[in-house]
């Protein structure tokens, strides 16, 4: 059993993290993750969309009707219960960049508020991960809760801000990560052991791991554990629409995109709707592939909103599908328990091995 920092903090058996996809419900993805050993993270971002122009999607389309605390109380209440009987750890991800600062306050001031007064969402959940924005300015607020907190850095400078702000780790994504990824392309090969290096926060891997091999190669460059966000959409539990899920497992290792997003660059995976996107990005917004931030085009924001919502119609053409370089590595629909313990078991016997196959390789 691989025993690390983030297991041994945290109260999870395995130290792999469910990344917090959205802007849609993970509530099942969560409880199913936590049951099976893992940290099961509810993303948040969905629930505050009506609170933010950066986000696209009706959350009544997702979540129902209801006010905003109305989504975060179900959703809470849901996973709490689906993981009563394993005791499953889980946690929560939200957005902390400018373009989404209201809808933020409003959704981790709701999950503070329904913790503080549910002893057993207090004992359970533990973790808050915060990403693509600043985390300095939500030491306060964060700290004044007993939760452990982890924050999404795409560089070596990022991680020195999360250092300042005093996070508990630090989750270092690679540029070849699906969805939201950042302006410049440093991708974990790179990152990963920079971040390790440059602070003595423990590190957690993201961005291109969905098995064995990827999750024993992240301990090697400095991680304590991973996370992971595309293998985990290629699951029965999940909850995406399956169009999605087809999207992942019918791309091959060079089947995706970069365009212009709603908080910068994100990932798609290749078809017709992702590479109409990158023609307009290219066209309206040329310095993109730069690697500095330019201006969301309001043309471009209102080609991503109609692909996101041919999602909810199971397009494959026409839906925008968000998914990692890994997608060309994913050919299978586990469980999310068969997927957990078959890619730990891998990792523990490659990590048992290492020392064999590099004593072997020396003396050849």
């Amino acid at each position: 059993m691989l025993k690390t920092w983030l297991t041994d903090i945290t109260g999870i058996q395995y130290p792999i993290i469910q990344g917090g996809m959205g802007p849609y419900s993970t509530n099942r993805l969560c409880a199913a993750v936590a049951n099976a050993g893992g940290l099961g993270i509810i993303s948040l971002i969905g629930m505050g969309v009506q609170h933010s122009e950066a986000t696209p999607v009706d959350p009544t389309l997702v979540f129902g009707d209801g006010s905003t605390e109305d989504y975060i109380e179900r959703s809470l209440e849901y996973v709490k219960n689906e993981t009563q009987t394993n005791q499953g750890i889980f946690g929560i991800n939200c957005p902390v960049s400018i373009e989404f600062i209201e809808a933020a306050q409003r959704l981790i001031t709701g999950v503070f508020n329904q913790r503080s007064a549910d002893p057993e969402l207090q004992k359970r959940l533990r973790v808050i991960i915060t990403s693509a924005g600043d985390p300095v300015p939500w030491q306060q607020t964060i700290r004044a809760t007993d939760l452990l907190w982890f924050h999404v850095v795409p560089s070596i400078y990022h991680a020195r801000r999360a250092a300042k702000a005093g996070v508990d780790a630090i989750i270092a994504s690679g540029h070849e990560g699906g969805a939201h990824i950042s302006w410049q392309p440093v991708h974990s090969m790179v990152l990963i052991p920079g971040v390790a290096e440059s602070t003595s926060i423990p590190v957690i891997a993201a961005g291109g791991i969905c098995d064995g091999h990827t999750i024993a190669a992240a301990f090697a460059l400095g991680a304590v554990g991973i996370q992971m966000g595309t293998r985990f959409i290629a699951t029965r539990e999940c909850d995406f629409w399956d169009v999605w899920k087809q999207g992942v497992l019918q791309s091959t290792d060079r089947d995706t995109l970069v365009g212009r997003g709603m908080f910068g660059p994100m990932r798609f995976i290749k078809n017709q709707s992702s590479l109409k996107l990158v023609e307009k990005t290219t066209e309206l917004t040329p310095d993109f592939f730069k690697g500095q931030p330019v201006e969301l085009n309001q043309d471009i924001l209102k080609l991503e909103k109609q692909g996101f919502a041919k999602l909810l119609e199971d397009d494959a053409n026409g839906a925008l599908i968000l998914g990692g370089e890994v997608a060309g590595r994913i050919d299978n629909l586990p469980s999310v328990k068969d997927l957990i313990v078959q890619i730990a078991d891998q990792a523990e016997e490659i990590v048992k091995n290492l020392p064999k196959r590099c004593i072997a390789a020396s003396n050849k």
